[in-house]
């Protein structure tokens, strides 16, 4: 199991392995931050609600290191379920992990998961590394292509598999952007493509929390038999508002978030 880490090892490991797939990551560091740490607000991952690779078989790695589950969410029409946990070290970045309810997709759709994840190694999800180990099975661009066709969700993970789909910056803790609006805009200045779905900025004041994300970058991916270039993973953008406590929002707003997962899609 995940004992194997510790808190800081895994989201190194994490970070390795996303730089490789959102190249951007390191430029947008570089221009929000300058000399200074980026702070993580949150990491988010996607899987499937098979016994082998659920939501809780992820979340294991994270409960092992003290996290806490707190929020739970559904996303009708995208079809997930997804809960986020928090660390009692409030510097520790918070993690998202959502699923797709495979019993309300096609059957077709449901029997190339089920084939997919067959192709797993006997504990894989139990495995330290299995965060960040991609997809460690074969499918095709055909097979790829008519999971896109249903479910943008499910065709990112075959191609890409277990790893972060995104880190988030904590925008509350960058020193020279007081705004989301003056991020975003330093990000299209320098050159970066925003998802506008459900506008630039999602959320609000009034609900505590304002995100923002970038398109996913695009790499290749080596299919059975065939390689193409394809959106990989995105950076987020994070600014949280006080409760009436004084004290942070700390959760996240559905509504938001369902914008957010299209980030990754196919254009």
């Amino acid at each position: 199991m995940s004992k194997a880490h510790t808190v800081t090892s895994l989201f190194d490991a994490l970070w390795k392995d996303y730089q490789q797939q959102c190249p951007s990551a390191t430029a947008i560091h570089r221009l929000l931050g300058g000399d200074a740490a980026i702070i993580n607000d949150h990491v988010a991952f996607r899987t499937f609600n098979l016994p082998e690779v659920g939501l809780e078989k992820l979340a294991a790695h994270f409960l092992a290191l003290g996290y806490e589950p707190k929020g739970e969410y559904r996303f009708e029409q995208k079809k997930l379920a997804a809960r986020h946990f928090e660390h009692p070290d409030p510097t520790a970045p918070k993690v998202f992990i959502s699923e797709l309810l495979l019993e309300e997709c096609s059957a077709e759709l449901k029997a190339t998961v089920e084939a997919m994840v067959a192709q797993l190694p006997a504990g894989a999800a139990e495995q330290p590394d299995f965060l960040y180990s991609g997809a460690q099975w074969r499918v095709s661009e055909a097979q790829y292509r008519a999971l896109l066709a249903e479910s943008e969700y499910a065709a990112w993970l075959a191609a890409f598999g277990y790893r972060a789909n995104h880190f988030t910056v904590n925008v509350n803790e960058l020193a020279d952007y007081p705004t989301l609006a003056s991020v975003n805009q330093a990000l299209k200045d320098a050159g970066f493509a925003l998802n506008v779905s459900g506008g630039e900025i999602k959320g609000s004041p009034e609900v505590l929390l304002e995100q923002s994300s970038t398109l996913a970058d695009k790499v290749a991916v080596s299919f059975s038999d065939a390689e193409v270039v394809i959106p990989s993973c995105f950076y987020e953008f994070a600014l949280r508002y006080p409760k009436p406590d004084g004290e942070l929002y700390t959760g996240f707003v559905a509504a938001s978030a369902d914008k957010i997962f299209e980030s990754t899609d196919a254009r």
